[in-house]
This record gives C-alpha cells, sequence and structure tokens, in this order.
C-alpha cells in the first residue's frame, strides 16, 4: 500500500513537472516560492498570522504568476497534448480552478473592510495592525479550506488515495521545487527561457 502511495506521489509529481514547468521563468517563481514557503513553514510554530501573509503575498503570487503569465499555452509538442487536455486531466487546481481560488484570496480582505465582524466571527478591527492580522486569519483559512475542499473532491470524483497523494504532494511542494528548480535562475540569467531537459527526459521517462 505504501509502494503503491508513493509511486502515486511521483507520478503526479512528475505529470505536473512536465506538463505546466517548461517555462525557465515559471521554474525560477516556482523557486523563489518554495523557499518562501518553506519560511513560511518555520513561521507557522512561531506566529501563524506571519505564516499566512508570507504564504499568500510572496509564495502563492510567485508561484502563480509563473503559470499564468509565462508558461506556454499553445500544443505542447514534448508531451504530445493540447493545453485544453492538460487542463482537463490536471488532478489538483487547473488554471480556471485557481481562478476561483485567487479571487476569494484577493476579495476577502475587502469582505473584511466592509464587514469588520466578518459575519460575527471577529471582535471589530481598529487598527491597520488588526486589519492585516485578521485578513491574515482569513488567509489561513482560505488556504486550509482550499486545500481540504479539493482533496475531498477528489476522494469522490477519483478515490481517496488519489486525494491523500495530491495532499501530500502540494504540502511537501517546496522542498520538492526547492530541489528541481534550485538552478532555473542561473539557466535564466544565460538566455534560456524554455527548459530544453523535459523533451530527453519525456522522451526517457
Amino acid at each position: 500500500m505504501i509502494k503503491n502511495f508513493l509511486q502515486e506521489l511521483r507520478t503526479q509529481r512528475w505529470d505536473d513537472h512536465r506538463y505546466y514547468h517548461h517555462s525557465r521563468i515559471n521554474q525560477s517563481l516556482h523557486f523563489v516560492s518554495s523557499v518562501s514557503f518553506l519560511v513560511a513553514y518555520v513561521m507557522l510554530f512561531v506566529d501563524p498570522m506571519v505564516s499566512a501573509l508570507l504564504g499568500w503575498l510572496v509564495s502563492m503570487t510567485s508561484r502563480q504568476a509563473g503559470h499564468f503569465f509565462f508558461e506556454p499555452r499553445g500544443y505542447d509538442h514534448v508531451n504530445h497534448a493540447t493545453h485544453e487536455h492538460k487542463e482537463e486531466i490536471k488532478v489538483g487546481y487547473n488554471l480556471q480552478r485557481k481562478v476561483v481560488l485567487m479571487a476569494i484570496w484577493a476579495l476577502s480582505p475587502l469582505v473584511l473592510y466592509f464587514d469588520p465582524t466578518l459575519f460575527g466571527l471577529f471582535k471589530p478591527w481598529v487598527s491597520f495592525a488588526d486589519f492585516t492580522r485578521q485578513v491574515a486569519k482569513v488567509w489561513l483559512a482560505v488556504g486550509i479550506g482550499g486545500l481540504l475542499f479539493r482533496t475531498v473532491h477528489l476522494f469522490f470524483i477519483r478515490d481517496i488515495e488519489t486525494g491523500l497523494v495530491w495532499m501530500t504532494k502540494i504540502l511537501t511542494d517546496p522542498f520538492n521545487d526547492f530541489k528541481l528548480y534550485h538552478k532555473a535562475p542561473l539557466f535564466l540569467l544565460k538566455g534560456e527561457l524554455i527548459d530544453p531537459g523535459l523533451e530527453k527526459h519525456v522522451k526517457h521517462a
């Protein structure tokens, strides 16, 4: 059972890398995101609110900017797949789902601004510092909620193992991305915009 779990984890990681990380800019932003997330993980035990702010304002924005603005969306000649096909088979959050998640994240401070109690959940904020920490609490809830929602969703549309593997992948992505993409900024500085090694790896996979 553990062997199957680890194999599925490797498969999900490999599919994510080969389908969605062709751009060296995207890879470099994922490296930045991974470092930021690792710091956020440490801060989670020190100050969860700071961890949430760092995770969303730096880690998630850099990570998703790489996907939205720099990753090629044309026909994938390396994997012989259209962008639409990749979006359809994406296990986790595809671009459409990410738009919804990021919209919830971006709009949540406005809700808190106009309703300082957030429907009675909080004491009304009285200073910018109070407002910031309450926003951080909301963002922490959005992050945990987004992770759990898709995990449980996968229980029903796929199976329990797929959902648990995906959740494990997401939680360990910062470590894996650091390992995979720590050299990407160097390649980018050399003028390499697309990872040339992907085609070789796909052919030998």
